[in-house]
């Protein structure tokens, strides 16, 4: 199976705030973006399309138009609990150093840890590759979700992974097949 790995464009959110599954909207940039990730995409039939439930994916699939959209909630981004929607710099400096070290285990208050996040991504991708065996696949998605994606093809330990680096309307391919993954290009 291709995985092609889209993530969404840029939001209308202030800089520096947090704001994992709050569902914010794309910012005024999206045409542009939209029409740049087509150029990337130009040419590939995708077999099937999934997407996080999350506006900023399914308006971006949609836009795509790169077939029928499928929407998961395994594909949504980390859910930082308590600290969604608040500015980086108002969360105590402390509170946010221990989670910061140890990210793959610890969640933010009421949120969840990057651990849990890789394992509903892992499933999604299993399940989607026993079905689809050779197809085309876009998953228009989120950079930490995309980053588990890796970590699992790569077989990565999970700290660390924030130094990959996943623009908005990136675009990452992997192919999941015997006896091993490959990763063909990284935010391109």
């Amino acid at each position: 199976m291709n995985l092609h790995l889209i993530r969404h464009t840029s939001l209308n959110i202030p800089s520096g705030v947090c704001y994992g599954q709050s569902d914010v909207d794309v910012s005024a940039n999206f045409e542009a973006e939209c029409s740049a990730l087509l150029s990337k995409l130009d040419g590939i039939q995708f077999d099937a399309v999934y997407a996080s439930p999350l506006q900023r994916c399914t308006k971006l699939a949609r836009a795509l138009n790169l077939g029928e959209m499928q929407v998961d909630d395994r594909l949504k981004e980390l859910h930082f609990g308590d600290w969604e929607m608040q500015p980086w710099d108002s969360i105590p400096r402390d509170v946010f150093d221990v989670w910061a070290h140890d990210y793959a285990h610890l969640s933010p208050p009421n949120g969840e840890s990057f651990t849990q996040l890789y394992n509903r991504t892992k499933t999604f991708t299993e399940e989607v590759s026993d079905r689809l065996r050779g197809k085309n696949v876009a998953v228009v998605t989120h950079g930490g979700v995309i980053r588990a994606m890796l970590a699992d093809a790569l077989n990565m330990p999970l700290k660390g992974l924030f130094r990959l680096v996943i623009d908005h309307a990136s675009v990452t391919q992997i192919t999941l097949s015997d006896p091993v993954p490959r990763i063909h290009f990284v935010n391109r």
